[in-house]
C-alpha cells in the first residue's frame, strides 16, 4: 500500500525515488544502444506569381551531391534547445530567410524508415512552413545553390530528390490542403492588408481549383474570426475601392470551407 500524498512517509519515498534515479543517470552507459542522429527537414511553401512553389537546395556534398533536395540537417545536440530552434537555424543558415520576419512553422511528421540515409540511421523530423512571396533565397554554406521551385514541376525538372524528400514534399502539399479546409492558415501566405480576392487565390492555388467569387466571399465574411476589416485600398481605377483586410483571432474555420474536385480531375 501507498503512503498518502502530503504525508511524511510519502515525501521520504518520494526523496529516495530521485536519489536512487540520480545514482542510476550517473551510472548509465548511452553507448549500450545503437547510435541514431536526428535530423530536421523543411518543407517551405509559398505563392510566386500565382504557383505554389517549394524552397529546395542543390546539396554542395557527399550524399546526393548535386542533387536537389529540401533545406534542412542535423540537429545541433550542445546548441539547439529543441527541434522547432533547429529547423529555423537550418532554414537561415542554407538560404537565408529567417522565419521571424512572419510565417507559419509546424511539425508535419516523422521519418525514420532503414535506409532513408546511406550514412546510418538516421531519423528526420519534419517541419511545414508557410509564408507570404519573398524575394530568392541565398544559398548557405551547406547548399550550392537554392531557389523557389513550382510545386507541380520538381518531379519533372529535377527527377527525384536526395534521401526520401519526395515523399516528405508530398505530405507537406497535402498538409498545406488540408488545413486550408479547416482553419485560417490561408492568411499565412498573404501579406497584410490583403482584400479577400487575395485570399480566395490562395486556395485556388494550393487546391488548383477554381472557386465562384462571390460564394467565396460570402463564406470568408460569415465565418467569425477569420478576417478582420480595415478600410479601403484607393487605387487610380474607377469604381469601388477593395476592401483590405488583415488576419482575424480565430484558429479553426466553422464552419470548414470544404475542398472542391480539382480542375481537370
Amino acid at each position: 500500500m501507498s503512503p498518502r500524498p502530503g504525508t511524511g512517509a510519502a515525501r521520504r519515498e518520494r526523496a529516495a525515488g530521485r536519489a536512487g534515479e540520480a545514482e542510476f543517470l550517473a551510472g548509465y552507459d548511452p553507448g549500450r544502444h545503437p547510435p541514431v542522429a536526428v535530423t530536421v527537414d523543411l518543407v517551405v511553401l509559398t505563392i510566386r506569381d500565382g504557383v505554389l512553389s517549394v524552397l529546395l537546395v542543390e546539396r554542395a556534398g557527399h550524399p546526393y551531391r548535386g542533387h536537389w533536395a529540401l533545406p534542412g540537417g542535423f540537429l545541433d545536440v550542445a546548441h539547439d534547445p529543441d527541434l522547432h530552434t533547429a529547423a529555423a537555424r537550418e532554414l537561415a543558415e542554407e538560404t537565408g530567410i529567417d522565419l521571424r520576419a512572419g510565417g507559419h512553422l509546424e511539425q508535419l511528421g516523422t521519418y525514420g524508415d532503414a535506409g532513408r540515409d546511406p550514412r546510418m540511421r538516421v531519423v528526420s523530423v519534419a517541419y511545414l512552413a508557410l509564408i507570404p512571396d519573398l524575394p530568392a533565397p541565398t544559398a548557405g554554406s551547406d547548399a550550392r545553390a537554392s531557389r523557389w521551385w513550382p510545386v507541380a514541376e520538381v518531379a519533372g525538372a529535377l527527377g527525384p530528390l536526395a534521401f526520401d524528400h519526395d515523399r516528405i514534399l508530398a505530405d507537406g502539399v497535402e498538409r498545406a490542403r488540408s488545413k486550408l479546409e479547416y482553419t485560417t492558415l490561408a492568411t499565412a501566405f498573404v501579406e497584410e492588408p490583403f482584400t479577400i480576392t487575395d485570399l480566395r487565390r490562395v486556395y485556388e492555388t494550393v487546391w488548383g481549383v477554381t472557386l465562384h467569387p462571390d460564394n467565396f466571399a460570402r463564406k470568408v465574411r460569415g465565418t467569425d474570426g477569420f478576417v478582420v476589416a480595415m478600410g479601403s485600398r484607393r487605387t487610380g481605377r474607377r469604381g469601388p475601392a477593395p476592401a483590405l483586410y488583415r488576419s482575424g483571432p480565430a484558429d479553426m474555420l466553422h464552419p470548414p470551407m470544404l475542398r472542391p474536385a480539382r480542375d481537370g480531375a
